[in-house]
């Protein structure tokens, strides 16, 4: 059975509170299907949005990126992010423009980032970005060497404080609006592998590994 916890009155929801989940294995799947988050932050009252890449290892999140990045430079002590994860479904095309929306299932992580600095955890952390992106591939290609490993930051966020929220079906118009002669309903839309393109300078003798030609983000 799922593990669900009471969200705090940080991650409630409050605006159509309904939509919202506090299970984590709901939480996971959003999380473990999509690979692009948004992390944000304040630096001397300055608010900033950060998009990164992520990868999930049972209840800690790995968010890495440049040891340059401001990022990086402001979290190394630790500190308090909002990170955010959505999905699009589909767009909902109602009969009035008030009602249009679209079908979507995020997740909002509070919490405090730290630094990973043990180099065992720090390079698991970095087989899981990989893995989290592409699976299968960490196996197949160099490892990172000294000075990569030097030139790369891993931050560790505990999925603690969280909470989903979800919105899925048709539109939902006003009663006076069902009659009106326009069409309604929902346009369905994912994220879709296309056929992958050879490096130029790809050795011809290579093949297109089975872990590309299956890729899903399901």
């Amino acid at each position: 059975m799922s593990e669900s916890q009471m969200p705090t009155t940080r991650t409630r929801v409050v605006r159509e509170a309904e939509r919202g989940v506090y299970d984590r294995e709901t939480v996971y799947r959003i999380l473990d299907e999509g690979f692009l988050c948004h992390v944000g932050f304040a630096v001397d009252g300055q608010p900033f949005v950060i998009p990164t890449s992520y990868g999930r290892k049972d209840a800690s999140l790995y968010i890495h990126g440049s040891a340059a990045s401001r990022m990086l430079r402001q979290m190394k002590e630790g500190v308090a992010v909002c990170v955010t994860v959505t999905l699009l479904d589909g767009l909902v095309i109602a009969r009035s423009v008030f009602n249009h929306s679209m079908n979507y299932r995020s997740v909002v992580i509070l919490g405090k980032a730290t630094l990973v600095d043990d180099p065992e955890e720090k390079l698991t952390a970095l087989r899981t970005l990989s893995e989290h992106i592409i699976p299968g591939r960490w196996d197949d290609v160099r490892q990172p060497n000294e000075r990569e490993l030097k030139a790369t930051s891993v931050l560790r966020l505990p999925i603690e404080e969280y909470s989903a929220k979800i919105r899925t079906g048709p539109p939902i118009d006003d009663a006076e609006d069902y009659s009106f002669p326009t069409w309604a309903g929902v346009m369905p839309l994912e994220t879709k592998a296309g056929e992958v393109i050879d490096d130029p300078r790809l050795d011809a003798s290579r093949a297109v590994p089975q872990y590309l030609k299956n890729y899903s983000r399901r």
